[in-house]
């Protein structure tokens, strides 16, 4: 071990950190954004189960060596010796955790309604790498921390259990709440430097808050129904479906709008059938209903009003996502979109569109496209 550490003390690598100390940990952050860029795809694919929970038991044991580090309980020992490193390592595994959940969040092709809790992860993306400083503040460090783990193992214990739904996610965040208040306890009563640094009130109250943050998030709709993402959400003029394949007809947009698939002025017809297309993914095994609620804004009531909602069962386990569609006759023209929700009414994503009615326009960019 001595020689390990006398080699790394000479090495290349302790001496680029030691020259660029100052901009570290944005290095260790943004390398942990990039590897799991990289490398991860599904969350409940061996490999990337297998990394997810490397990165959060690696986190949380490293939390806990720097949180005891200054207490010399290491003295003359090699975990000590790295003291100076455990801040990097931290920065590292909140970077490549946060990083996965914005790269699981934004498979979703809507995030209208999930927006808010999609900018917190992105915000958490990169809000910590600026100062050293910041990640050694132990409310932050204590915050950031539950913030992650209650992510975590709402991505996890769906996936493990196969089952989703609002009990699995009040158990999940237990789980994660008794578990980060067990770590917290622990790093307090083992460590006098820790205990003279916060007030364990004060980090319970922080963790509950947020605790209460994230439920409120949950039932107001406005935390994607993980581990369920929308692939793809187009309105249709025209479905066919043969061999298993899905030709959907549709209007698309102009070539500088590429963060949208289909055009939102749609051309119809007079009882022209309107029909509206997703694929979900979803986690192998996991089976759910799945509605599409339409609704049609009314001008002059300043409202939208749900016309009807349709439903059909998906099943995970396909990489592009479980196919499906439904349609309506005689549409009016206005605005409308339809929610893809859960039978708990969480919102997957939503598909947005108008309806025009013209009997001297035509559809515009018409293409056939196969799922």
């Amino acid at each position: 071990m001595k020689r390990i550490l006398v080699k790394f003390r000479s090495s290349a690598f302790r001496k680029f950190i030691r020259k660029h100390e100052k901009y570290a940990p944005i290095i260790f952050f943004i390398g942990g954004f990039i590897f799991d860029t990289l490398t991860l795809g599904r969350v409940d694919r061996l490999y990337d189960l297998i990394v997810l929970s490397l990165h959060m038991t690696s986190l949380t044991v490293t939390i806990y060596l720097f949180n005891l580090a200054d207490d010399f309980k290491w003295k003359n020992r090699f975990l000590l010796k790295l003291r100076d490193y455990y801040p990097l390592a931290i920065q590292f595994f909140f970077g490549a955790l946060s990083s996965a959940y914005v790269i699981y969040f934004s498979r979703s092709v809507s995030l209208s309604k999930t927006m808010s809790f999609f900018i917190i992860l992105l915000v958490l993306l990169f809000a910590n790498e600026l100062l050293k400083k910041r990640i050694s503040n132990k409310y932050l460090q204590f915050s950031v921390y539950f913030f992650i783990n209650f992510t975590f193992f709402s991505f996890i214990i769906p996936v493990l259990i196969k089952v989703m739904n609002t009990n699995v996610f009040i158990l999940s965040g237990l789980i994660s709440f008794i578990l980060t208040l067990t770590l917290i306890s622990i790093i307090y009563i083992k460590s006098p430097s820790t205990r003279a640094e916060i007030k364990l009130g004060k980090v319970i109250g922080i963790v509950s808050g947020l605790y209460a943050m994230i439920n409120l998030f949950y039932v107001f709709n406005l935390i994607p129904p993980v581990p369920l993402a929308l692939e793809n959400g187009l309105v249709a003029h025209n479905i066919k479906v043969e061999n298993n394949t899905y030709t959907v007809t549709y209007e698309t947009d102009d070539w500088y709008i590429f963060w949208r698939d289909h055009r939102l002025k749609f051309i119809s017809e007079p009882e022209e059938t309107v029909y509206v297309f997703t694929s979900i993914f979803a986690p192998t095994d996991i089976e759910k209903s799945i509605y599409h609620r339409w609704k049609w804004y009314n001008n002059q009531t300043e409202e939208w009003e749900t016309i009807e909602d349709i439903g059909y069962t998906i099943k995970g386990g396909r990489n592009y996502g479980y196919r499906g569609y439904t349609y309506k006759n005689n549409t009016m023209p206005g605005l409308w979109k339809v929610e893809v929700i859960t039978e708990e009414e969480l919102i997957i994503g939503v598909v947005d569109f108008e309806i025009i009615m013209n009997y001297s326009l035509n559809p515009i960019n018409l293409i056939d496209k196969k799922f």
